[in-house]
Protein backbone atom coordinates (compact mmCIF):
# COMPACT_ATOMS: atom_id res chain seq x y z
CA UNK A 1 0.00 0.00 0.00
CA UNK A 2 1.23 3.67 -0.95
CA UNK A 3 2.27 5.72 1.90
CA UNK A 4 0.44 9.19 2.06
CA UNK A 5 2.24 12.51 3.04
CA UNK A 6 0.66 14.04 6.29
CA UNK A 7 -0.51 17.76 5.51
CA UNK A 8 1.53 20.33 7.08
CA UNK A 9 0.94 21.13 11.10
CA UNK A 10 0.55 17.17 11.80
CA UNK A 11 4.47 16.69 12.22
CA UNK A 12 3.66 18.31 16.15
CA UNK A 13 1.50 16.06 16.64
CA UNK A 14 3.10 13.11 15.34
CA UNK A 15 6.11 14.05 17.31
CA UNK A 16 4.04 12.70 20.47
CA UNK A 17 2.98 9.59 19.01
CA UNK A 18 4.42 6.17 19.24
CA UNK A 19 3.97 4.89 16.00
CA UNK A 20 3.40 8.06 13.68
CA UNK A 21 0.38 6.96 10.85
CA UNK A 22 1.58 7.24 7.61
CA UNK A 23 -1.51 5.86 5.84
CA UNK A 24 -4.88 7.17 5.11
CA UNK A 25 -6.24 4.54 7.45
CA UNK A 26 -3.53 4.89 10.45
CA UNK A 27 -4.36 8.59 10.00
CA UNK A 28 -8.04 8.22 9.15
CA UNK A 29 -7.90 5.97 12.94
CA UNK A 30 -5.47 8.64 14.69
CA UNK A 31 -8.23 11.28 13.79
CA UNK A 32 -11.27 9.31 15.39
CA UNK A 33 -9.63 8.56 18.68
CA UNK A 34 -8.48 12.17 18.83
CA UNK A 35 -12.43 13.06 17.87
CA UNK A 36 -13.65 10.84 20.95
CA UNK A 37 -10.89 12.43 23.35
CA UNK A 38 -12.73 15.78 22.77
CA UNK A 39 -15.99 14.05 22.94
CA UNK A 40 -14.76 12.67 25.98
CA UNK A 41 -13.37 15.90 27.82
CA UNK A 42 -16.74 18.23 27.28
CA UNK A 43 -18.17 15.53 28.85
CA UNK A 44 -16.28 14.49 31.94
CA UNK A 45 -13.52 17.16 31.94
CA UNK A 46 -9.61 16.35 31.84
CA UNK A 47 -8.94 14.86 35.09
CA UNK A 48 -11.41 12.33 34.85
CA UNK A 49 -10.83 11.36 31.13
CA UNK A 50 -8.90 7.78 30.44
CA UNK A 51 -7.55 5.93 28.03
CA UNK A 52 -10.27 3.60 28.22
CA UNK A 53 -12.98 5.85 27.99
CA UNK A 54 -11.60 7.08 24.90
CA UNK A 55 -11.38 3.87 23.25
CA UNK A 56 -14.89 3.03 24.43
CA UNK A 57 -16.24 6.23 22.56
CA UNK A 58 -13.77 5.85 19.53
CA UNK A 59 -15.24 1.78 19.03
CA UNK A 60 -11.69 1.04 19.92
CA UNK A 61 -9.84 -1.20 21.51
CA UNK A 62 -7.76 -0.31 24.40
CA UNK A 63 -4.56 -1.75 22.58
CA UNK A 64 -5.15 0.50 19.49
CA UNK A 65 -5.19 3.43 21.79
CA UNK A 66 -1.98 2.74 22.87
CA UNK A 67 -0.48 1.96 19.23
CA UNK A 68 -0.80 5.83 19.14
CA UNK A 69 -0.82 7.05 22.76
CA UNK A 70 1.47 5.79 25.58
CA UNK A 71 -0.84 7.77 28.23
CA UNK A 72 -2.76 9.52 28.60
CA UNK A 73 -1.11 12.54 28.84
CA UNK A 74 0.37 11.63 25.20
CA UNK A 75 -3.37 12.00 24.45
CA UNK A 76 -4.01 15.41 25.65
CA UNK A 77 -0.72 16.79 24.36
CA UNK A 78 -1.51 15.36 20.63
CA UNK A 79 -5.10 16.90 20.98
CA UNK A 80 -3.47 20.16 22.42
CA UNK A 81 -1.78 20.26 18.97
CA UNK A 82 -4.66 19.82 17.10
CA UNK A 83 -6.04 22.48 18.69
CA UNK A 84 -3.77 24.73 18.02
CA UNK A 85 -2.82 23.87 14.25
CA UNK A 86 -6.87 24.62 13.71
CA UNK A 87 -6.72 28.03 15.25
CA UNK A 88 -3.74 29.07 13.60
CA UNK A 89 -5.20 27.66 10.34
CA UNK A 90 -8.51 30.01 10.72
CA UNK A 91 -6.49 33.17 11.97
CA UNK A 92 -4.25 33.04 9.09
CA UNK A 93 -7.25 32.62 6.62
CA UNK A 94 -9.03 35.39 8.57
CA UNK A 95 -5.85 37.89 8.78
CA UNK A 96 -5.51 38.49 4.87
CA UNK A 97 -9.41 39.00 4.68
CA UNK A 98 -9.64 41.25 7.36
CA UNK A 99 -10.45 45.01 6.45
CA UNK A 100 -10.16 48.21 8.22
CA UNK A 101 -7.29 48.88 10.48
CA UNK A 102 -4.46 46.30 11.90
CA UNK A 103 -6.39 46.75 15.38
CA UNK A 104 -9.49 45.85 14.17
CA UNK A 105 -8.05 42.86 12.37
CA UNK A 106 -6.58 41.68 15.52
CA UNK A 107 -9.92 41.79 17.24
CA UNK A 108 -10.84 39.26 14.97
CA UNK A 109 -8.15 37.27 16.21
CA UNK A 110 -10.34 37.23 19.46
CA UNK A 111 -13.28 36.78 18.00
CA UNK A 112 -11.80 33.17 16.64
CA UNK A 113 -10.69 32.44 20.14
CA UNK A 114 -14.00 32.77 21.20
CA UNK A 115 -15.43 30.81 18.54
CA UNK A 116 -13.14 28.06 19.62
CA UNK A 117 -14.76 28.04 22.90
CA UNK A 118 -17.97 27.75 21.62
CA UNK A 119 -17.69 25.13 18.84
CA UNK A 120 -14.61 23.21 19.22
CA UNK A 121 -14.92 19.70 20.86
CA UNK A 122 -13.00 19.49 24.08
CA UNK A 123 -11.46 22.90 23.55
CA UNK A 124 -12.75 24.67 26.71
CA UNK A 125 -11.23 22.29 29.30
CA UNK A 126 -7.77 21.76 27.14
CA UNK A 127 -7.31 24.47 24.66
CA UNK A 128 -3.85 24.51 23.74
CA UNK A 129 -2.49 22.15 26.09
CA UNK A 130 -0.87 24.92 28.23
CA UNK A 131 -2.94 23.54 31.46
CA UNK A 132 -0.87 20.38 31.28
CA UNK A 133 1.85 20.42 34.50
CA UNK A 134 4.60 18.29 32.29
CA UNK A 135 8.00 19.25 30.85
CA UNK A 136 8.31 18.80 27.42
CA UNK A 137 11.39 19.73 26.43
CA UNK A 138 10.18 18.96 22.83
CA UNK A 139 8.38 22.10 22.80
CA UNK A 140 10.36 24.80 24.46
CA UNK A 141 7.53 27.74 24.48
CA UNK A 142 4.22 27.72 25.67
CA UNK A 143 2.03 27.09 22.83
CA UNK A 144 0.23 30.82 23.23
CA UNK A 145 3.94 32.12 22.92
CA UNK A 146 3.84 30.40 19.28
CA UNK A 147 0.72 31.33 18.26
CA UNK A 148 1.48 35.11 19.06
CA UNK A 149 4.82 35.00 16.57
CA UNK A 150 2.50 33.42 13.82
CA UNK A 151 -0.45 35.76 14.12
CA UNK A 152 2.57 38.70 14.34
CA UNK A 153 3.70 37.12 10.96
CA UNK A 154 0.61 36.56 9.59
CA UNK A 155 -0.01 40.68 10.46
CA UNK A 156 2.93 41.69 9.01
CA UNK A 157 2.20 40.40 5.70
CA UNK A 158 -0.94 41.72 5.83
CA UNK A 159 -0.39 45.30 7.03
CA UNK A 160 2.88 47.41 5.97
CA UNK A 161 3.13 49.29 9.34
CA UNK A 162 3.18 46.44 11.61
CA UNK A 163 6.20 45.54 13.44
CA UNK A 164 6.01 41.92 13.93
CA UNK A 165 8.83 41.69 16.29
CA UNK A 166 7.00 44.02 18.89
CA UNK A 167 3.12 42.82 17.96
CA UNK A 168 4.57 38.64 18.98
CA UNK A 169 5.45 40.36 22.20
CA UNK A 170 2.83 42.39 22.88
CA UNK A 171 0.59 39.27 21.62
CA UNK A 172 2.05 36.99 23.45
CA UNK A 173 1.24 38.93 27.48
CA UNK A 174 -2.41 39.83 25.11
CA UNK A 175 -3.28 36.53 24.46
CA UNK A 176 -2.78 34.62 27.72
CA UNK A 177 -5.05 37.87 29.48
CA UNK A 178 -7.57 36.61 26.38
CA UNK A 179 -7.25 33.25 27.70
CA UNK A 180 -7.67 33.48 31.62
CA UNK A 181 -10.30 35.70 31.33
CA UNK A 182 -12.46 33.91 28.88
CA UNK A 183 -11.62 30.67 30.35
CA UNK A 184 -13.37 31.95 33.50
CA UNK A 185 -16.42 33.19 30.88
CA UNK A 186 -16.96 29.46 29.66
CA UNK A 187 -16.60 27.96 33.34
CA UNK A 188 -20.08 27.46 33.99
CA UNK A 189 -21.99 29.00 30.78
CA UNK A 190 -21.44 26.95 27.65
CA UNK A 191 -22.21 30.01 25.40
CA UNK A 192 -19.73 32.39 27.81
CA UNK A 193 -20.70 34.43 30.47
CA UNK A 194 -20.99 38.37 28.46
CA UNK A 195 -19.19 40.18 31.26
CA UNK A 196 -15.51 38.08 31.27
CA UNK A 197 -16.44 37.74 27.51
CA UNK A 198 -16.49 41.82 27.41
CA UNK A 199 -13.46 42.41 29.82
CA UNK A 200 -11.77 39.77 27.66
CA UNK A 201 -12.13 41.54 24.75
CA UNK A 202 -11.53 44.86 26.16
CA UNK A 203 -8.30 43.77 28.24
CA UNK A 204 -6.65 41.99 25.18
CA UNK A 205 -7.08 45.08 22.90
CA UNK A 206 -5.82 47.16 25.54
CA UNK A 207 -2.42 45.88 25.41
CA UNK A 208 -2.58 46.23 21.51
CA UNK A 209 -2.97 49.79 20.82
CA UNK A 210 -1.63 51.32 17.85
CA UNK A 211 1.08 52.43 19.41
CA UNK A 212 3.01 48.77 19.38
CA UNK A 213 1.77 47.76 16.41
CA UNK A 214 3.56 50.15 13.87
CA UNK A 215 7.31 50.08 12.94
Amino acid sequence: MSEEVLPPGEGEKMRLLRNAPVQARSAARLAGLLDAAASVLDEVGMERLTTALVAERAGASIGTVYRYFPDRVTLLQALAARNLQRLEERIDAAIPEAVGTALEALGTVADIFLSMFRAEPGFRSLRLGDVLDVRDAGRPEPAKARLARSIADSMAVAFDDVDAEVLASRLDVALEVLDALVTRAFAVDPGGEERFVSAARGAYLSLLDDRVLTT
